[in-house]
């Protein structure tokens, strides 16, 4: 939920949210605490504290450094940026270092870090500093006696300076080490490939769509022309098979950062000269890089994704770092044996890709590219998984052959999603008006590049107003047809899409009496499941390379506990394998044909344990009955096999429920998952809790 306003009155804060649900603006009393307590809860420290290759790494070039400073007959002094819960700064005292100065910016976690270095006897050899490492100062009275000469720092996120990296590296070197310090990590290597991918493409750009067979529903030129958001793509570059792109070209070595020498933060550009080694469609660059722990090379922290190992299942998983995808500008016909020149630029903060082939090239250096903007507004509205949810054939079939199976030649429809091509395809399949309410002017000017790319223009009027304001002398006669995919741009959670029933309430006085809903009803979804890796995030450390964390496992409990923090949290599960270890099951149908009621909806039950493992939680997702023999699923989209492999939709967030102690399963039916749940029409709040039951 969205805050709009906050009031703080005796140590409380009234805050403004817009409920995803039901459209409300409710206010609602928090801890002042609140904020910080939804961050440190939806964190995701723990995996970072679970990464042993991570912290192995880490260890190994910190003794390292330790040592080479110990034989230059130095003092060891530490400046560790961005400290955490301390971990690196007692790795480091615990390699021989003579004092360590650690500087974390967010309170609550430097607070933690003081009671975890105190739990482990550290107090006298390391000074935690709640400050932004910019804001440190050094001097008999400054916040450091004196410049450190072993810089350590994780500053880093999937794109390796999209937190600020080199910034924070610059200033340091300017003001807080010593020249000729060592660093851990020593430096950084950004890697790159260019292929081709109708899957990864799909995210990018809005495809030609069937509608009616021979009929095509073309994307507008102008959104076909623009280069689209600036913004990185990253996800979990493992779980997208190799079959899904073809490479165009070798894995590219495009820059290196030192991080033991000054370090800039400007603009700057490098390009990598390759030959086409197939011949295709350069869409994508695929990225990810490398961190040398030492300046051999020798102790080596990778990001490639599991498929360049030759056993994959050997690739380390983490979350806080995955791999980076990047859209071309343009996409463009390469041919084998072609010579290309892949450029990467940065700045401060971000990367970008673009590419040059041989027929372009002239004696003149050209300008590097400037970073891409999106000019046809899709992009800032419609996000990556939702271009690939528009583009998805499958989906838009089962939406078209249901609008076709309710509209008439005198149908009156009104489309109730944002952003949505529904309302073109029920003009394009003959309906005799149709309408759409968009929550956004820039939505709205989106849909009306569709339409008149496609010589409809004014063949659906789009209101830009919410459902409670519309009247009948805006539409001139009653709805035949209401329809929804249901999406909804301010949906976190599967549930939150029950918006679209809300507003089927809110228009029922402008819907005639035998009106279609489309769809006419959705259904709730559960399955309990053992995570390969998305535990990790949310489970207890303890001992962390031999180091007591425990305070900070106390911290994100105690976050944890708050309100809103108990309840499901949305993960998207294609990216993160699990097996089934029941069936999955239909737990609550909301009958869209019908208003809300004023009562709350319950539901409760077993669900037996039907294989061997170790349950971590429940997945959630909706189902939507677009009409009696046709059904969209934005969770599973295929059955689960025997094994209890999963196959989820890329398109929608799943909801995940964690369970606090994970439970042993031994599939044989004699334990289950005791649920209930219960829907809140008064806030459109699904409450639900979960036991183990065993005989």
């Amino acid at each position: 939920m969205c805050s709009v306003a906050v009031v703080a009155a005796e140590m409380k804060t009234f805050c403004g949210r817009a409920n995803p649900t039901t459209g409300a603006l409710d206010w609602v009393e928090e801890s002042e605490e609140y904020d910080y307590h939804q961050e440190i809860a939806r964190s995701c420290y723990a995996d970072m504290l679970h990464d042993h290759d991570r912290n192995e790494k880490y260890y190994q070039g910190i003794r390292a450094a330790v040592a080479r400073v110990k034989a230059r007959g130095e003092k060891v002094v530490i400046l560790d940026i961005g400290t955490g819960t301390g971990l690196l700064s007692m790795m480091a005292v615990t390699a021989g270092a003579d004092f360590c100065y650690a500087v974390e910016v967010f309170k609550p976690m430097a607070e933690a870090a003081q009671r975890i270095v105190e739990k482990n006897g550290f107090s006298d050899k390391i000074k935690i500093i709640n400050k932004h490492s910019t804001d440190v100062t050094v001097g008999p009275e400054g916040d450091m006696q004196m410049k450190a000469n072993v810089l350590i720092t994780e500053l880093f996120d999937t794109e390796l300076i999209g937190e600020g990296a080199l910034p924070s590296y610059e200033h340091a070197h300017q003001n807080l080490v010593q020249d000729g310090c060592e660093a851990v990590p020593h430096r950084a290597t950004v890697y790159a490939q260019l292929v081709e991918s109708e899957l990864l493409w799909s995210w990018a750009q809005l495809q030609p769509v069937e509608v009616e067979g021979a009929r095509c529903l073309v994307p507008p030129p102008d959104v076909g022309r623009c280069a689209g958001a600036h913004s990185v793509c990253d996800i979990q570059l493992s779980q997208v098979s190799p079959n899904s792109f073809t490479p165009l070209g070798p894995l590219c070595t495009m820059f290196r950062v030192d991080f033991s020498k000054p370090v800039s933060s400007a603009f700057q550009s490098h390009s990598s000269q390759f030959v086409a080694q197939s011949s295709g469609r350069a869409q994508v660059v695929l990225s990810w890089w490398d961190l040398d722990m030492d300046p051999s090379g020798s102790i080596v922290c990778t990001m490639a994704p599991s498929w360049t190992y030759p056993q994959p299942k050997m690739g380390p998983w983490r979350d806080h770092w995955m791999q980076s995808v990047y859209f071309l500008p343009v996409e463009s016909r390469v041919t084998e044996g072609e010579e290309l020149s892949l450029t990467v630029c940065h700045d401060d903060y971000s990367l970008w890709y673009s590419l040059r082939c041989h027929s372009q090239q002239d004696s003149q250096t050209p300008a590097p590219p400037s970073r891409p903007c999106c000019t046809c507004q899709a992009h800032l509205v419609w996000t990556r998984p939702r271009f690939g949810e528009l583009n998805d054939r499958q989906r838009t079939e089962s939406y078209v052959s249901a609008l076709r199976s309710v509209l008439r030649e005198d149908s009156v429809c009104l489309s109730v999603s944002d952003g949505s091509l529904l309302p073109v395809f029920a003009r394009m399949l003959g309906a005799k008006k149709v309408f759409g309410l968009e929550n956004s002017r820039m939505l709205k000017q989106v849909i009306e590049q569709v339409l008149e790319a496609n010589m409809m223009k004014g063949g659906v009027e789009l209101l830009e107003m919410r459902p409670d304001q519309l009247t009948s002398n805006d539409l001139g006669e009653q709805i035949s047809v209401l329809m929804g995919e249901p999406y909804f741009s301010t949906s976190l959670l599967p549930w939150h899409s029950l918006f679209f029933w809300y507003c089927r309430t809110a228009l029922a006085g402008l819907l005639r009496p035998s009106a279609t809903i489309l769809p006419c009803s959705a259904t709730l979804h559960m399955v309990a499941v053992e995570f390969q890796d998305l535990w990790r995030i949310r489970a207890p450390c303890g001992t962390c390379e031999g180091f007591d964390v425990t305070p900070m496992d106390e911290m994100v409990q105690q976050s944890l506990d708050f309100r809103e923090s108990r309840e499901a949290e949305p993960h998207p599960l294609w990216e993160y394998p699990c097996r089934a270890l029941t069936q999955s099951t239909a737990i609550m149908t909301f009958d869209f044909t019908q208003c809300v009621p004023q009562q709350p909806i319950s539901s409760q039950g077993l669900l037996p344990f039907m294989r061997i493992g170790c349950c971590h939680g429940v997945a959630l997702w909706m189902e939507y009955h677009l009409t009696n023999d046709i059904t969209v699923s934005a969770g599973l989209i295929g059955p689960i096999s025997e094994q209890g492999d999963c196959e989820w939709s890329r398109h929608r967030k799943q909801g995940v429920y964690f369970f606090r102690s994970p439970w042993e399963s031994s599939g044989d039916g004699r334990a289950a998952v005791s649920y209930s749940f219960t829907f809140e029409p008064s806030s459109g709040d699904i409450k639900m809790d979960f036991s183990i039951e065993s005989q």
